[in-house]
């Protein structure tokens, strides 16, 4: 087993006591909400996935579908922790989110060994740094969001059928769950736009121009216009429910082709990356 490999599955494992600890209380266990063992569970889950993505970008940034995974997972746990804090229903999205990033961190895990070049360009080191954090930071928003849509969801199907589950009860109210998710859309609109700007940047700096029509400059502009339109909707038409959940939905498969998607046909599919 490679030094990788180990390193890998010691992070994937700080990620299991938070995935199964909301669903100890769902099933009527008595663990309390935001208790020390929460807090415990969640800021060890955030060490692996973090701890594991400085070592694999230490000295230099890598292109690899793994490293991707890892990166994005230890910022949307860097986020969540933060709104954990500082919003009051935030944490109930637990039962959802933290165990879809254990499934993205084992599937990182399996595929450790896919071919990671290093990146390579003429841009100014700040550019391209600034346009990777903007990156991940963006895809980190709208992972919340979308866990947060996903809620709005579930709990809307439980109050029409009048059948709520266990799981329903735990998760945030619905217009909670609509709220956190509208914060989150606007600041990952705000996010995207400067990442945009940034990738045009480092474009520039590169071959001259300011936007090329590949997958990825594309589905990103994509993106940003379908976040656009649905803002614009909710500001003008109060949009809510299923429209704004499908929206989102598709928000967020577009950003996930886009960013992690182009890295997993590019690396782990063909098995080599252009930049």
């Amino acid at each position: 087993m490679s030094q990788n490999i180990l390193l890998s599955l010691t992070a994937l494992v700080t990620l299991v006591p938070a995935a199964f600890y909301p669903y100890r209380r769902i099933a009527g266990q008595g663990v309390e909400g935001r208790g020390w063992s929460f807090w415990g569970a969640l800021l060890l889950a955030a060490a692996g996935p973090g701890m594991w993505a400085i070592l694999q970008v230490a000295g230099q940034w890598q292109t690899g579908f793994s490293t991707a995974l890892w990166v994005t997972t230890a910022a949307c746990m860097a986020l969540f922790i933060g709104l954990s804090l500082f919003h009051g229903t935030a944490w109930r999205l637990a039962p959802l989110l933290l165990p879809y990033l254990l499934v993205v961190c084992l599937f990182a895990t399996l595929t450790e060994d896919a071919p990671a070049p290093i990146m390579r360009g003429n841009a100014p080191g700040v550019w391209i740094d600034l346009h990777i954090a903007v990156s991940v930071f963006t895809y980190a928003l709208l992972t919340l969001s979308a866990v947060a849509s996903l809620a709005a969801v579930l709990q809307t199907r439980a109050l029409k059928t009048k059948r709520p589950t266990p799981l329903s009860r735990f998760l945030p109210p619905v217009a909670e769950s609509e709220r956190l998710q509208l914060r989150l859309l606007i600041a990952s609109e705000v996010v995207l736009g400067a990442g945009l700007a940034t990738g045009m940047a480092v474009l520039y700096f590169e071959q001259g121009r300011l936007f090329r029509t590949d997958h990825k400059s594309l589905l990103s502009l994509a993106t940003f216009v379908v976040i656009g339109i649905l803002l614009l909707a909710e500001y003008r038409t109060g949009v809510r429910g299923r429209t704004a959940a499908r929206t989102m939905l598709i928000v967020y498969l577009l950003a996930t082709l886009a960013y992690p998607g182009v890295k997993f046909v590019s690396n782990v599919l063909i098995g080599q990356w252009t930049w």
